[in-house]
């Protein structure tokens, strides 16, 4: 049996609709495949502000400490977007992965066959495509010091973002890239803009050092990140991992995303550092955001949140044969010609949120069985 806690942070939006649905998943699995998964809900976020005055409020906090993983559903809309800077929902996402160390963000980029039409690019192009985004997460201008707006004394005002990273923090997610890609096909890309930003050309530098010293199997290229963007939709199936700092990394996994169809369909883990005793934070949630203007219809994609679920069984439990299953139930849903609205396509069936994620469980238990007749 695996006893784990999981702490669930539905958040805003359509945060709680897409989590409902991974509640049901995480029953399945603790119902059918010897799991014990306990499960309990905080606020954060902008829910988390009207609640208590804090987007991550100490009680949060404690509890995202004690969980054996977090799973997250989106933050932030228009409703909070007057409110003074430290306030927004944001800072509570920004907040939790500072506060847990999760430096490390994994945005896996996987186009499914089903929907290889869906894309806004060529079948021939996205078919097959199987990337990953490995993106530093905890450093760069979104956490760099000095940082804000200040009014000059002749009135104009000037705005200041700084930055940084120091050779550790590159190191540290370098490290992630190449073990990913030891497992995969042995190729690290990494991004940067070398040309104009020492701070990157620095990056550069150090990433290749750790390549020379401690992956001398792996193939590292590096690329700047302009090109990275227009190479993402012209021939995106010549990479194969991808590095980067935190707003290169940010802007490049969502227009991956796009490849596969939809944000809908897109998960992530944020990774930390292993304390003392062998625990790994983590934190997994799905690329989308909130989506406020279809929140409470019932027309969001919970798929980047099922497959979300799928790589916390997978990094965080070391569960990969449930990870399987849980990814082969949703290409077989997929392949059913299900869809929610952000992915529908002529001659498919549309469903709702709690349709899909029906139809996934659905999908389980036959995909389970078809597993135990295979062994």
């Amino acid at each position: 049996m695996t006893h784990k806690h999981i702490l669930l942070l539905p958040g805003d939006g359509i945060g709680p609709e897409v989590v409902a649905e991974a509640e049901k998943i995480i029953a399945w699995f603790n119902q059918h495949r010897g799991t014990h998964f306990t499960t309990s809900t905080a606020y954060v976020g902008g829910i988390a502000y009207d609640k208590t005055g804090n987007p991550l409020p100490k009680e949060t906090l404690d509890a995202a400490h004690k969980a054996d993983a977090l799973l997250l559903g989106a933050v932030g809309g228009p409703k909070w977007e007057s409110l003074e800077y430290a306030a927004r929902p944001e800072r509570g996402l920004l907040g939790l992965r500072k506060e847990l160390g999760l430096f490390a963000n994994i945005r896996p980029a996987i186009c499914f066959d089903a929907l290889a039409d869906a894309s806004t690019l060529k079948r021939d192009v996205i078919a097959g495509l199987d990337i990953v985004i490995v993106r530093e997460l905890t450093g760069d201008v979104y956490f760099g010091t000095p940082r804000g707006v200040e009014t000059l004394p002749d009135g104009t005002r000037k705005g200041v973002n700084t930055m940084v990273y120091t050779s550790p923090e590159v190191h540290r997610i370098a490290r992630v890239a190449f073990e990913l890609a030891e497992k995969r096909n042995k190729k690290v890309c990494s991004v940067d803009k070398a040309n104009v930003l020492e701070c990157t050309e620095m990056w550069r530098e150090e990433v290749q050092k750790i390549r020379n010293s401690e992956y001398k199997s792996i193939a590292l290229s590096h690329m700047y990140v302009d090109n990275a963007a227009m190479q993402l939709v012209r021939n995106p199936k010549q990479f194969d991992v991808m590095v980067t700092g935190n707003i290169f990394g940010d802007i490049l996994s969502d227009c991956a995303a796009m490849l596969t169809g939809s944000l809908g369909m897109l998960p992530s883990a944020s990774l930390g550092a292993k304390d003392k005793n062998g625990k790994t934070p983590a934190l997994y949630e799905p690329v989308h955001g909130s989506a406020p203007d279809i929140a409470g219809k019932g027309i969001a994609n919970p798929i980047a949140t099922l497959l979300s679920f799928a790589m916390m069984l997978r990094y965080s439990f070391d569960l990969g044969k449930d990870a399987d299953l849980l990814e082969k139930a949703v290409t077989a849903v997929l392949a059913q010609g299900l869809r929610t609205a952000d992915i529908m396509q002529d001659g498919a069936t549309k469903v709702s949120t709690s349709g899909m994620g029906d139809a996934v469980l659905k999908a389980l238990a036959t995909v389970a069985k078809e597993s135990e007749k295979a062994a």
